[in-house]
């Protein structure tokens, strides 16, 4: 897909019928391997420890999660379609991400990629049961491959809401009440990962996983330098996906920054943030709709501080569409929202973030002083 240029001369659109205004130029990153090893379907699910499994049981079903399991060391939660679990929480000492673990498109992929990295097929517990490849992305952090023997058939989930549109009256003699309840989970959307080490981060997903990306972004006058920022998608060919299903980012910390869970629409998503609030959780910010992906999203903090998004209406891209290109900001966040909080872009100053950022300027790794500065920059433009 070329760049088509915006004419100036006609009435303008957020992204002028594109889902970036901008291009690559000529050498720029082509946002997808040529010869990955295999290609996965999917997020499966996302692995943490906590010490307090009760208290994060609780949260899971405020939020909005079904239960699949619960032992004294292990909670398997889910949402209501059809497919693998969305999370697992192991009991632990402290609370911490764990990695991603992604679905192959077949058993034999699994074979594929142990041969192609060195490691093993393994049986894993997973309800239902299954089997995974273990694997190391160049940040250190444990990614997995797996394949469930058996899907957990789906749930009875929330319906939609019948809209009046003005020039379309659908629902007549009748209100619109939409209940004050949990906003029933549907399914895992994505991850958002930070990384010192972007590019070899980025290209190790592209290469051995062959997911493709959608968007990437790039510091105010740093763009010949690359993109610190990349939106990526599944590979399923002309079957449309979800416009990301991992986010990476260039950043002085290593590993998770917040995921993302599907539910049924923007009154699931306000009524669910009502529940949450009455019931004393602290929003880090929303509801509005993002510009890369066009979510409407609401983020929260659990009591472990973990990150974790309701989103509904997203992109959805086939693998024709080529990556698309946008400086980064605070401002190029949402369409339309409250303003993005200092909690959600992670700036509220620490000892630890502190501590965190000198270790990266020390190391050997792709943030230097002046990405920094041109991230700093951005977040508060």
């Amino acid at each position: 897909m070329s760049h088509i240029p915006v004419d100036k001369g006609g009435p303008l659109t957020p992204h002028q019928d594109l889902h970036s205004e901008q291009g690559a130029l000529r050498g720029e990153h082509p946002g997808r391997a040529r010869n990955p090893v295999i290609k996965v379907a999917d997020l499966a699910w996302l692995e943490f420890e906590k010490p307090d499994l009760d208290r994060a049981e609780v949260f899971a079903r405020d939020f909005g999660f079904a239960i699949v399991a619960r032992t004294e060391r292990e909670l398997w939660l889910r949402g209501t379609f059809a497919g693998s679990p969305c999370m697992v929480i192991r009991r632990g000492q402290a609370s911490r991400f764990l990695g991603p673990a992604f679905r192959a498109a077949e058993r034999a992929d699994l074979d594929r990629l142990a041969r192609a990295t060195g490691n093993d097929v393994r049986d894993i517990d997973v309800p239902g049961g299954g089997q995974a490849v273990a694997l190391l992305d160049p940040s250190g952090l444990p990614v997995r491959v797996v394949h469930c023997a058996e899907p957990l058939p789906a749930l009875p989930g929330q319906q939609p809401l019948i809209l009046n549109t003005g020039i379309e009256g659908r629902r007549t003699n009748t209100t619109q009440r939409p209940p004050r309840e949990p906003s029933r989970i549907q399914r895992l959307g994505h991850v958002v990962l930070e990384t010192r080490t972007f590019t070899r981060t980025l290209d190790w997903y592209l290469d051995t996983l062959g997911m493709i990306v959608s968007d990437f972004l790039f510091l105010d006058g740093q763009r010949q330098r690359g993109p610190t920022m990349a939106f990526i998608r599944c590979d399923q060919g002309s079957t449309p996906v979800d416009h990301h299903t991992l986010a990476l980012h260039l950043g002085p910390g290593t590993g998770y920054v917040h995921s993302a869970y599907q539910v049924t629409d923007l009154d699931a998503i306000a009524a669910g943030g009502e529940y949450l609030a009455e019931r004393g959780y602290r929003r880090s910010w929303g509801i509005g709709r993002h510009i890369q992906g066009s979510q409407l999203f609401d983020y929260w903090r659990d009591p472990d501080r973990f990150m974790l998004e309701h989103f509904a209406d997203g992109d959805l891209f086939s693998c024709e569409l080529e990556p698309g290109w946008a400086p980064m900001s605070a401002s190029g966040l949402a369409q339309w929202g409250p303003p993005v909080t200092r909690d959600f872009l992670g700036a509220n100053p620490s000892p630890a973030k502190l501590r965190e950022v000198l270790t990266a300027l020390r190391g050997d790794n792709e943030l230097d002083p002046a990405r920094l500065l041109g991230l700093m920059k951005a977040m508060s433009s």
